[in-house]
């Protein structure tokens, strides 16, 4: 009798078994999911290693096994045990120490997670918490998600780590704090005075995260207490900035006026919002001062730190030299034939057209590429790097705009790539305030460094070209902007803006995407400003009505 009660009560305690898999319910306040682990599985590693090897497990994930390796995690990150939660991670040490960072660095508890619906091997999931710090107190709620992957050395699911899964803000190697916040807040303001907020301007999020950064503490506040992102080394090289993500006490913020156009912001921020991936800025090529920043996604600023191919726009630079070097003139006869190969590489026109008999005006109203690549083997190969530098002020990384940018880079290349930059592909990375700016130098002559904050406000000095184009060259470039304005590709964007304007219309091609890039950059009067809009195709249908929009609004 003894024997069989002991066998009864093992048997109570026994999960039950449902299809095979054990259903076993998970502890940890509001966490209203199961634990399912396939015991065929189990007793198959078990057979294997008895018999003295180990089975690889390969293939697809299967949903049990998302469900089971997520459900781990989050479980253990719910209950607080965060060694337990890392090593259901594919890098423990990393998200141990970012699992432990979550409660004694950001001071964060009463953490409930909710898993959504998987999709394949990503899971969605939702967090509420307490931001708790020296008796102040704050709810704290955000969406975040996870994706499982196989082990390497034998096939485990397990959540593959990055700090996003934390909090979807997060970059590899930055934290959550959460206390005195060391920088005190701003108020911004535009060139009016009024105050620039995020619920007027979206957009400008980023913006006064970095501005706080550069002049919190020299504008006069106070810090108070926050939970904020505070970036790594990853972060920081990419030029972002920290963020608050919760304020549990305000503290007395400082002013900084900006150079922003209400108007024109307003106008931005329409613009962009009716494209997906859209980005413009407008600025005023006679000073430099930037009057508008806007972005149809509101986390990354593309419009100022975007790195991306500026494909055909980049030709106003490549113009500028080919002319100075008199390898091209407005006027005059000048290649475009369907093909040209150069370096190894066959570089194609759009739908392979040519100009027969044509000018360089015309190559460069229609985008002709081969009319630029066929004058490769003149040049050397840091000539488009000096004219980039020297003349537009980009590549040299010494923009002080007041926030963090990125200055554009055309780095000294050879053959085929060589080729390639000069039609904006190859390694040449720009952004609608580069290309903006480049309008703006043609446009007013010379290079005005851009800036959103006035330099007289910290005494800062801004970036300067060492030599500008010769009235010649000038007066050639601005031709053929005006020419295709007129009647080249930027023709239709630019209808009834003449005839103080220029345009350049350009498509940068991105492997494994089914549409290029559409870029634009023109001025008018002293108004100039450029757009792209990524994977929209042609910049004269995508990114120019929202150039041409702020540009019909004027100053």
């Amino acid at each position: 009798m003894g024997k069989r009660r002991r066998v009864a009560e093992r048997r109570k305690t026994r999960p039950a078994v449902l299809g095979g898999m054990i259903a076993v319910v998970v502890g940890g306040a509001g966490f209203g999911v199961y634990a399912l682990y396939d015991g065929g599985a189990a007793a198959d590693e078990r057979s294997a290693a008895t018999a003295g090897h180990r089975t690889v497990r390969t293939g697809p994930l299967t949903a049990t096994e998302v469900r089971t390796a997520s459900t781990r995690f989050l479980t253990a990150w719910q209950q607080g045990r965060t060694d337990r939660a890392a090593d259901a991670t594919d890098d423990p040490a990393a998200a141990g120490k970012a699992l432990t960072g979550y409660t004694k660095d950001a001071h964060l508890k009463d953490v409930t997670l909710t898993p959504g619906t998987a999709k394949g091997a990503e899971v969605p999931f939702s967090v509420k918490a307490t931001v708790a710090y020296r008796g102040l107190s704050k709810p704290l709620a955000y969406s975040s998600s996870l994706t499982v992957v196989r082990r390497a050395s034998d096939g485990e699911p397990l959540v593959d780590w990055h700090s996003a899964v934390v909090h979807p803000e997060l970059r590899d190697g930055d934290t959550l704090v959460t206390g005195a916040s060391g920088t005190p807040p701003v108020k911004a303001l535009d060139r009016d005075g009024g105050e620039i907020a995020t619920a007027k301007y979206p957009s400008l999020g980023t913006v006064l995260d970095g501005l706080r950064e550069k002049y919190g503490k020299k504008a006069g506040g106070t810090a108070g207490v926050e939970l904020r992102v505070v970036r790594g080394k990853a972060a920081k090289d990419a030029k972002l900035s920290d963020k608050t993500l919760v304020e549990l006490s305000k503290g007395t913020p400082g002013t900084v006026k900006t150079t922003l156009s209400p108007t024109l912001q307003a106008a931005a921020e329409q613009q962009v919002a009716g494209r997906a991936r859209a980005s413009v800025v407008a600025l005023r090529p006679s000073t430099g001062e930037i009057l508008a920043v806007a972005n149809s996604g509101h986390g990354f600023n593309t419009a100022l730190q975007g790195s991306l191919a500026p494909g055909s726009t980049m030709k106003v630079i490549t113009s500028s030299l080919l002319i100075d070097k008199g390898l091209a003139s407005v006027d005059k006869p000048h290649p475009c034939p369907k093909t040209f190969t150069y370096g190894g590489w066959k570089f194609h026109n759009d739908d392979d057209f040519e100009i027969k008999g044509g000018t360089f005006k015309a190559s460069f109203a229609r985008s002709c590429n081969t009319a630029f690549i066929s004058q490769a083997k003149k040049l050397k190969n840091d000539d488009l790097t000096k004219q980039a530098q020297q003349v537009f002020g980009l590549s040299m990384n010494n923009w002080a705009i007041g926030v963090p940018t990125f200055d554009g880079s055309v780095p000294v290349q050879s053959a085929a790539q060589m080729a390639a930059s000069l039609i904006g592909q190859g390694g040449v990375r720009m952004n609608p305030l580069n290309m903006a700016s480049v309008a703006a130098t043609v446009k007013s002559g010379t290079f005005h460094q851009p800036y959103l904050v006035s330099p007289s406000v910290d005494h800062r000095t801004l970036a300067t070209a060492s030599r500008t184009l010769s009235p010649k060259t000038l007066s050639q470039l601005r031709e053929l902007m005006r020419y295709t304005a007129a009647y080249g590709t930027a023709a239709e964007a630019m209808s009834g803006l003449g005839p103080d304007y220029g345009a350049k219309t350009g498509s940068a091609e991105v492997d494994g995407q089914k549409k290029p890039n559409g870029w634009f950059t023109a001025y008018r009067g002293d108004l100039a400003a450029a757009g792209v809009v990524q994977a929209g195709g042609h910049g004269g249908d995508t990114a120019g009505p929202i150039v041409a929009k702020l540009l019909k609004l004027g100053s």
